[in-house]
């Protein structure tokens, strides 16, 4: 697994929209907000040209425009790391335009995002052995305060710390619109992790996952090269983090069925499933837990789930390649990752 050197004190955070971009508000002001703060802290800002754009369908520009961006901005040497602007709908429609020959032949670069950025942190690691980090998209650093989960996802790109644990509260409902488009995020709810078996845990493996929506329409494509990924690392276990957005319960279960068929649980190690954007709900007597543990459970490995992953903030930031040591006891969970 390759490793991009960490963003230098000074150094150039590069920002690209291979899905949405920052063209309404909230979210054009909070990027606008979140380039103040960077600049505050002494970093150097390289927007591409797509941040600001909005006339693509699901995504800020074509999807052959979009490519070029995002391929332009990981292959030049002037900037350190590269976030995306936001998620999005249809970011899969750019990968026919990318080269990931070149990509995996280039100097590795960090990459941030989640939700649609699956579509590159997801690929960036099974195609190119490079590893990127699942984290906030660009616009949530524009808030006021910052969210503890957003000095993580810093520290983790500047590699100050390695290691991230959960918070103790989760936002259900946010406050963020036109009228506040710096509000932080309104945590209100208990963290209450769900634990199979409930008992201390302790299990490593190959961080490997991010959105369930993105990761199915992958699934059988050309640019699914899962299975040799996990045999290459099969003495390591994989660790499959998943979060979903769109997904209802019935659609968590097939893409769990579809991404088991596949072969992509071969050498599974253990799950990390986040809080689905449905959390809660029940459809014919199932719910996103059953939905889950009737794939994950045939399989006799830990699963842990309402992990602080994905579209119900905060979440904890997660570099996809690496080997993520897990450690949970009663309702607390530690994540250390080691570039190995």
């Amino acid at each position: 697994m390759r490793y991009a050197p960490f963003l230098p004190p000074s150094g150039t955070i590069g920002f690209v929209a291979p899905s949405f971009g920052c063209n309404t508000s909230p979210y054009r002001d909070a990027f606008d907000n979140a380039q103040r703060k960077f600049a505050q802290q002494g970093y150097r800002l390289d927007p591409g040209p797509n941040c600001y754009e909005g006339c693509g369908i699901g995504i800020s520009n074509t999807p052959q425009k979009c490519a070029a961006e995002l391929m332009e901005y990981y292959l030049k040497k002037g900037n350190d790391c590269l976030i995306s602007c936001g998620g999005g709908e249809l970011m899969c429609e750019i990968l026919e335009y990318l080269d990931f020959s070149a990509l995996a032949e280039a100097a590795p670069k960090w990459f941030m995002g989640y939700s649609d950025n699956t579509n590159f942190s997801f690929l960036l690691a099974t195609l190119c052995d490079t590893a990127a980090i699942y984290g906030p998209n660009a616009a949530a650093f524009g808030m006021e305060p910052w969210h503890p989960s957003i000095e993580d996802a810093l520290f983790l790109l500047t590699g100050r710390q390695l290691s991230v644990t959960g918070y103790p509260l989760w936002e259900k409902d946010s406050e963020k619109n036109e009228e506040q488009p710096f509000a932080p995020y309104q945590v209100t709810q208990p963290r209450i992790l769900r634990k199979y078996p409930d008992k201390e845990l302790a299990f490593s493996g190959r961080l490997l996952g991010g959105c369930m929506d993105c990761l199915v329409n992958l699934t059988g494509t050309r640019f699914d090269r899962v299975a040799a990924f996990t045999e290459k690392y099969r003495d390591d276990g994989i660790l499959w983090f998943l979060e979903s957005c769109d997904l209802n319960v019935f659609g968590i279960r097939r893409a769990m069925w579809q991404m088991e068929q596949a072969g992509w649980f071969s050498h599974v190690s253990g799950f990390l499933i986040g809080r689905p954007l449905c959390f809660g709900q029940e459809m014919m007597g199932l719910n996103a837990y059953d939905a889950v543990l009737s794939i994950a459970s045939r399989h006799r490995v830990p699963v842990i789930m309402d992990v602080d992953l994905g579209h119900l903030p905060p979440m904890m930031p997660l570099i996809t390649g690496s080997i993520g040591h897990v450690y949970s006891q009663g309702n607390d969970i530690r994540i250390d990752m080691e570039l190995g």
